[in-house]
């Protein structure tokens, strides 16, 4: 390991960024856009099954054929990788969101009403702390997700880890191999223990009880 450090240690940073890069770029996305879709689906009731069953289709395409489809759309390089890696992001965050939102106690709600908080207040100061636990434990697996199917994103041309194992597995080099994996390993324990502190700090004391 010390050799290949001595090696590659260079370019072992330069790849641990545009894997962080993509898998960052792409999750923050999908953050964006799946939290308030699923809060917004639990007032469309009518529309969520149509949704979440679109995204959960979406989700059935396999990685290396969505990121194929993006070359014609985006070229290659961490654009067609980042859009790719957003869609697989958004089904564990809708649904949990939706489902985190769906389960807060109604009584609670009804409360807020009363004391007078606007629907964006009830969303915003009750409903998302609350289920809070339940929409990190989405982010969380989502995080898991991107970070391993990141490493495909070497096949369009993205850069990351995944340049170190598939160079390896073409050159039979174990050491390249555990070069771009360890790494990858390292990053998706890292980041799940990160959001496991975030979501700690987010939920409230009456929610984690």
């Amino acid at each position: 390991m010390m050799s290949f450090l001595e090696t590659y240690g260079g370019q072992l940073l330069v790849k641990t960024w545009q894997h962080i890069y993509i898998s960052g770029i792409s999750l923050l996305l999908g953050v964006l856009v799946a939290v308030p879709l699923g809060v917004a689906l639990t007032r469309a009731k009518r529309v969520s099954t149509i949704i979440i069953s679109l995204a959960s289709m979406l989700q059935t395409i396999p990685a290396l054929a969505l990121l194929a489809f993006m070359i014609p759309i985006f070229g290659i390089g961490a654009t067609p990788a980042i859009v790719a890696l957003f869609i697989y992001s958004l089904l564990p965050i809708l649904r949990n969101t939706y489902l985190g939102v769906e389960k807060v106690d109604p009584t609670l709600i009804d409360s807020a009403k009363g004391m007078g908080m606007t629907n964006w207040q009830s969303i915003t100061k009750v409903e998302l702390p609350l289920a809070a636990p339940v929409i990190m434990a989405g982010i969380r697996l989502s995080a898991t997700y991107v970070i391993a199917w990141a490493a495909l994103a070497s096949y369009i041309g993205a850069g990351g880890l995944g340049d170190f194992i598939f160079n390896g597995l073409n050159l039979y080099r174990t050491d390249l191999i555990l070069g771009g994996s360890i790494p990858v390993i390292l990053l998706a324990l890292i980041v799940d223990w990160l959001l496991g502190r975030l979501e700690s700090i987010l939920t409230p004391k009456t929610a984690r009880t």
